[in-house]
């Protein structure tokens, strides 16, 4: 499954996200940075079923990213860190007073790239190995979402069912393709098998034709 939903804000402002399914993750995530305590640099994650939103704030612009659990931190939090770098270098002082979505358009297809990166392909992670384990992955609290938002009612993260059919449809594709292509080179072994049979067996019976003891030879 991988990263699912990425955002950029200033505060509670959302200057850019992107998802690549449909949940209720925008909401919630608006919910958790209402929530943030204190206004100092942090890195934590919050829970939600089998979901993690990871969140990385960080001179007052906050990076969130919702993932599947089963990615761990290591990689969210990297994706976070990438996330942060790229938007300060193209926007610069200009996310101070920019308002609501006013990168979206530009960087929400960064976020769309980078999450399909950081969620498929193994270099991403073999880098931040590479680059040594991040100190503030071993410092994050997993905490419950529904204590953070302080609800009485239970928040549930409604993911489509399609959604949860992407990994799944993805692993299928490339297990198909595999057996696609071994099925093709089985086929052109027999293939090759079968004409080297028939050329051994047409100069067999060429031979025996040729210098049979009761046929006149061939030369």
């Amino acid at each position: 499954m991988g990263i699912l939903y990425a955002l950029v804000a200033r505060g509670t402002v959302v200057l850019a996200e992107f998802t690549g399914t449909t949940t209720n993750a925008a909401a919630i995530a608006r919910q958790i940075l209402e929530k943030i305590p204190g206004n100092n640099d942090t890195h934590v994650s919050y829970s939600q079923d089998r979901y993690i939103f990871h969140v990385k704030r960080t001179d007052g612009l906050t990076v969130l990213c919702m993932a599947d659990d089963s990615v761990g931190r290591r990689i969210p939090f990297a994706f976070l860190e990438e996330i942060h770098q790229r938007f300060v270098r193209s926007y610069g002082r200009a996310v101070l007073t920019a308002e609501a979505y006013a990168m979206n358009d530009e960087f929400s297809r960064v976020l769309n790239q980078q999450m399909e990166y950081f969620s498929s392909d193994p270099n991403a992670d073999r880098i931040n190995r590479l680059k040594g384990e991040m100190s503030q992955v071993r410092n994050v609290m997993i905490e419950n979402i529904d204590k953070v938002l302080d609800r009485g009612d239970r928040l549930e993260l409604l993911v489509d069912k399609a959604a949860n059919m992407q990994g799944n449809t993805f692993r299928f594709r490339k297990q198909a393709r595999r057996f696609r292509s071994t099925v093709w080179w089985r086929n052109v072994k027999l293939t090759i098998a079968l004409i080297v049979i028939l050329i051994v067996i047409a100069y067999v019976v060429l031979a025996f034709v040729c210098h049979g003891p009761a046929l006149p030879s061939c030369f």
